[in-house]
């Protein structure tokens, strides 16, 4: 074990003044390896950057990996138990979705049915859903014969709780909703990208239209968000909505695919709990079921294929990296033939020979390894700052520690397969050309 540790603390030592002693040779090789290595290196990086970019999309949608959506049965008394179990919980967030208008009183919106506001009529100008036992239908549209006029449609979620926690919206500005303090008579909204950018381009009064509500109230505009969606929307309190609209109304399960509940992992007691609620209260508990969100395994044959496809042509470029440090091996050796004759004259032996060959293209490789994930590290943060207001996962992106590692791999592989016909040739250097020499 001494004698192996000496022998490859030689190698090493004996490797690093070779590499001193020829630095033109030794920059030559790291040139033609260096865009071998920074291609695994970039192919890694942009796979893991391009794995999280899709996840944090898919997120806004569908929430993160490990939460349970449970999606509820339909009858009277689903959404008062509903609102009665969740109430200041923050591992369990139902929402139910409905449509609002907002603009000038008996109109038409300039976006029937919720459609982006750049695309109108693209899709939901059909009018809105009613889903009940007996299959979903559209339902007449009350503004089908108004007037055309100011105002806009969007999709309204009404929460009992921060979604955030389970679907991470991306804040644009203002800020999010506050559910600690009490509710307010005017309906706090925080709206989506899409709604906020309608607003901004078209001057509409601030009243708000949803059908069932007492009368029609006044929102108050605190934020705006990047949901990922494509049309208009907003977030607003469940208990705020309830002062304008009766209870069965804000939770009505039978208006676009009833309410839904999305649940934290360790939350399984209150799944139960409604459970025997919704049973004792009549309703149909053979209606309800939990489906997992896995996005990530969904994507991961995706992603794999992707990858490796990837890092098969970034092999490709290391492998002429690799030839180029076997071509100056080569040639080292053979200028050095009398060096590791006299060597081998004076008891060196052929293992130790073969690893100071082998130590100065694993050093060569390291070196190399380095600067690339040097320059992938300063290329990502200037990606960021140039690029980081127009792609919002490039902000604040930190560079993936597997890129790092790959690229080490890939310096110490390139080492090793540019150097071992070279160390080979210098360990089969017979004795009698020192005396030929």
């Amino acid at each position: 074990m001494i004698r192996t540790s000496g022998r490859f603390r030689s190698s090493l030592v004996i490797g690093g003044q070779g590499i001193r002693a020829r630095k033109l040779r030794t920059f030559l090789s790291m040139i033609s390896l260096f865009t071998g290595v920074l291609a695994v290196v970039a192919v890694q990086a942009g796979s893991v950057i391009a794995e999280r970019a899709l996840l944090a999309d898919v997120e806004l949608q569908n929430g993160v990996d490990g939460t349970r959506l449970m999606y509820l049965p339909q009858h009277d008394s689903v959404s008062g138990i509903t609102l009665e179990l969740l109430r200041g919980r923050s591992d369990a967030v139902a929402a139910s979705s409905t449509s609002a208008i907002i603009g000038e009183p008996g109109v038409k919106p300039i976006n029937p049915g919720g459609a982006p506001l750049d695309q109108p009529g693209s899709y939901g100008g059909g009018g809105s859903m009613v889903c009940d036992q007996t299959g979903c239908r559209p339902e007449n549209d009350p503004n089908a014969n108004a007037p055309s006029g100011q105002a806009i449609e969007l999709q309204l979620t009404m929460l009992t709780g921060d979604v955030t926690t389970f679907k991470p919206y991306r804040p644009s500005s203002g800020q999010w909703l506050d559910f600690d303090g009490a509710p307010s008579m005017a309906p706090r909204l925080v709206l989506n990208k899409q709604a906020a950018e309608g607003f901004a381009t078209h001057r509409v009064p601030a009243e708000m239209r949803v059908e069932g509500a007492t009368a029609n109230p006044t929102p108050l505009i605190v934020g705006v968000v990047d949901d990922g969606g494509y049309g208009p929307a907003a977030y607003v309190r469940i208990d705020e909505m309830a002062n304008w609209m009766p209870p069965t109304t804000t939770g009505d399960s039978g208006r676009y695919g009833g309410m839904e509940v999305l649940l934290a992992p360790s939350a399984h007691e209150i799944e139960q709990t409604m459970r025997a609620r919704f049973s004792a209260a009549g309703a149909d508990v053979n209606q309800m079921y939990t489906r997992l969100v896995d996005s990530r395994s969904s994507m991961e044959s995706q992603l794999s294929l992707m990858r490796w496809i990837f890092l098969a042509l970034a092999a490709m470029v290391l492998l002429i990296g690799v030839a180029g440090i076997l071509n100056v091996g080569l040639a080292t050796v053979g200028e050095r033939i009398e060096e590791f004759a006299l060597r081998r004259a004076v008891g060196t032996p052929r293992l130790l020979l073969a690893g100071i060959v082998l130590a100065e293209t694993l050093l060569t490789g390291l070196i190399t390894a380095a600067a690339a994930i040097g320059a992938a590290v300063v290329g990502l943060h200037l990606a960021g700052a140039v690029l980081g207001s127009r792609e919002p996962f490039l902000q604040d992106i930190v560079f993936p520690w597997q890129a790092g590692v790959a690229g080490v791999i890939a310096g110490l592989v390139a080492g090793v397969l540019g150097g071992l016909v070279p160390a080979v040739r210098a360990a089969k250097i017979p004795i009698a050309t020192v005396m030929r020499a």
